[in-house]
């Protein structure tokens, strides 16, 4: 996900949707720990992700 797909989100869909890729990079890292991943990139992507939600989320927070 793009950092401008990230800023068009309200904060509720952002936070939701922080929560829900949390769950699928845990999921992923434990699936490439029991049997390694066709594309184990995917997990550094994914956590890159998660980053950048939280990042635009504490701006967020910093500007009310």
């Amino acid at each position: 996900m793009k950092n401008a797909e990230i800023k068009e989100l309200s904060t509720a869909e952002l936070i939701e949707r922080r929560d829900a890729e949390a769950a699928s990079y845990k999921m992923l890292v434990l699936n490439h720990a029991i049997s390694p991943i066709a594309n184990p990139s995917d997990i550094k992507k994914q956590r890159r992700t998660i980053a950048r939600m939280n990042t635009e989320i504490r701006k967020r927070e910093l500007n009310k």
